[in-house]
């Protein structure tokens, strides 16, 4: 679900100049030609010989930078905003079928990440068809370029897609990062080497002449996304994306660049082989490089769902990971991404299932997740509880202990518990399926006796067990 954007190996104009812009910082790199998109020079015929001869100068250029040969002839071609257009329509179909998308919305929805009813497939095939600067098509291998690209300005776009690629003929980019399936957290930070690698590789190309390495740069922090963000919502589809869209679109070029840049301070472009052999399993891996060279990865978990949520009136429409990326934007929805930062750090492992009840079309949502500590776990339940708040704001029948909160909303019944490192959350299912579900992963059924924490009735009974025979009754 929270890799929606499935469109690899494209640059996005916007993204490209404000990186440039927010990274360069006392080092300008103004007299590199990077100016704002639309401005200089109109772009040239595709058959145009000195376009040609300055794809090849640069691609020259990129395989003297990485170290990657161009081991076979590429193709090159000038884009017009219809034909853009178009390769996203068909990679859309590609990369998912119209139920694998519905069903990424679906979740999207329930998890408050976009709005009720949003036409998501819509709004990316007009924010990608607006944003793209030229991309690299793996399976054609071709190098595109947008047709509203000046040509003082393509040098940068060239320097990002040709690294694709060259790593393409190297590495053959396309089936490494579907191997990634079907868990979208592991392909997004497979993704975001790509991307970050490209990004590296792009300043790099920037900064020559100026006499600086890219080492040199100061170090990123957290500030840059934002700031990025701001810069990207000059145009007008993105002023109307959701955050969480707009994250999801910067993640992989800034996170996968702070990831890269560590990548080669271990050993330069040699290293990527290593990577490529290695891939990070999960988006935390990309946030923290060291965590990757550690090599840590959390043992996988399994929902131990219950028989109930798969009866006949319901359809899973799909089960993955949120990763910590996926963690982060959930409570940054509700919460400041201050608050969201320390807890989702120190996710530990996660798995989710998003069903959809046939007639009704509601939604019933399990997540499991696992925290580094006890101590994570309580802030987990706080600051998600205080999520859950804000989310349903019509609650009654509320019962709240330190590890246990429940209340029924106009959406179904939701609950949240935590037992020593994990917790698990259901939002819109019944309290027998609940039940069922806490005796399948062996929990304690009554944590401890629900406190008062407003004037409303509490009904303690939804803690209690249902008779064998109404709870079978339920579904």
């Amino acid at each position: 679900m929270l890799f929606l954007i499935r469109f690899p190996r494209l640059m996005i104009c916007g993204l490209l100049f404000g990186v440039l812009t927010t990274l360069s910082g006392p080092f300008s790199l103004a007299q590199q030609g990077a100016t704002a998109p639309g401005a200089g020079k109109q772009v040239a015929a595709a058959n145009d010989p000195a376009f040609l001869a300055t794809v090849d100068e640069v691609l020259k250029e990129m395989s003297r930078i990485t170290g990657w040969e161009l081991k076979a002839p590429l193709k090159k071609s000038i884009r017009s905003r219809e034909e853009i257009r178009a390769y996203v329509l068909r990679e859309m179909d590609e990369e998912k079928d119209s139920k694998e998308r519905y069903a990424s919305a679906r979740t999207a929805e329930v998890l408050g990440l976009i709005p009720k009813n949003f036409n998501l497939d819509a709004f990316l095939v007009d924010l990608l068809t607006e944003q793209i600067a030229g991309l690299y098509d793996p399976k054609a291998h071709e190098f595109y370029i947008a047709d509203w690209i000046p040509a003082d300005e393509q040098r940068m776009v060239m320097s990002h897609e040709l690294t694709h690629a060259l790593e393409d003929q190297h590495f053959d980019i396309e089936p490494w990062v579907r191997a990634a399936r079907p868990n979208d957290d592991a392909e997004l930070a497979r993704e975001s080497v790509l991307e970050g690698s490209a990004m590296a590789a792009m300043l790099e190309y920037q900064l020559q002449g100026t006499g600086i390495k890219l080492k040199d740069l100061p170090q990123f922090d957290e500030s840059i996304p934002a700031a990025l963000a701001g810069d990207l919502s000059d145009t007008p589809m993105l002023k109307k994306a959701p955050p969480f869209i707009k994250d999801s679109l910067i993640f992989p070029y800034f996170n996968g660049l702070t990831f890269s840049l560590a990548v080669l301070k271990s050993g330069g472009y040699p290293t990527f082989a290593e990577v490529f052999a290695r891939p990070p399993a999960n988006t935390q891996q990309i946030m923290h490089p060291d965590v990757y060279f550690a090599n840590r990865t959390p043992a996988p978990l399994k929902l131990e769902l219950p028989g109930a949520a798969r009866g006949a009136s319901w359809t899973l429409l799909e089960e993955n990971s949120l990763g910590e990326f996926g963690v982060r934007e959930v409570l940054k929805q509700y919460l400041d991404d201050e608050t969201a930062k320390p807890v989702a750090a120190s996710w530990d492992g996660d798995i989710y299932a998003t069903f959809e009840e046939k007639d009704s079309k509601k939604l019933m949502f399990f997540l499991r997740l696992r925290l580094a500590n006890r101590e994570a776990a309580n802030l987990f339940y706080t600051l998600y509880s205080e999520a859950l708040e804000k989310k349903y704001e019509n609650r009654t029948r509320i019962s709240r202990g330190s590890h246990f909160f429940s209340f029924d909303s106009d959406k179904g019944s939701v609950y949240l518990r935590c037992e020593g490192k994990e917790c698990v959350a259901l939002e819109g299912g019944a309290s027998g399926v609940f039940l069922q579900w806490l005796g399948k992963l062996g929990w304690p059924l009554l944590p401890e006796s629900p406190k008062k924490s407003d004037p409303s009735v509490i009904d303690t009974a939804i803690l209690q067990p249902k008779p064998a025979v109404a709870i079978a009754a339920t579904f």
